[in-house]
């Protein structure tokens, strides 16, 4: 059976299979979502907010309540895309931001203003403000975020 969700603030409606994740609906619409921990619930990179329709997905697991517990930008109706199973509609909020994925990222900006917040892939942290000018002390103070990565991804390895 195929269900209807509303992607906002894109105001994109996008049909998905019933059991299918919310991760499935941003890929078929072809949003960039980085998918740093290949849909195991172990970062922020699919982080959503569910603004109708949070009885209409699947309960949280223990390990998504684990990862939003670190996302600085968690609100009550947060949902990670790769975790939550799509059973009705419902309309989806994508937060607003782009994921670091590695401090390359940002360094290709430097000199440039961000044109919106920055975020750290693994807590949603904002690393750079929209409309700061990226500089190299910009870039120093984000300097570990691939061992955070590295690091993260390493810990979760072991724990599951």
């Amino acid at each position: 059976m195929v269900k209807r969700v509303r992607l906002d603030p894109i105001a994109q409606v996008s049909e998905v299979a019933t059991n299918n994740n919310l991760l499935s609906v941003l890929l078929q619409e072809e949003l960039n979502v980085l998918k740093e921990c290949g849909g195991r619930g172990l970062c922020a990179t699919c982080h959503v907010y569910v603004k109708e329709g949070m009885e209409s997905l699947s309960p949280m697991t223990r390990r998504e309540q684990r990862t939003l517990e670190v996302i600085t930008s968690r609100k009550p109706n947060s949902r990670l895309a790769c975790q939550a199973r799509v059973l009705g509609e419902g309309v989806v909020e994508l937060p607003i931001g782009m994921y670091a994925n590695a401090l390359k990222d940002i360094e290709v900006l430097i000199g440039r203003r961000a044109e919106q917040p920055i975020l750290h892939p693994i807590t949603g942290a904002v690393l750079v403000q929209a409309g700061k000018l990226i500089t190299r002390s910009v870039l120093e103070s984000v300097k570990n975020l691939d061992l955070d990565i590295q690091e993260a991804l390493a810990r979760s390895s072991r724990d599951f």
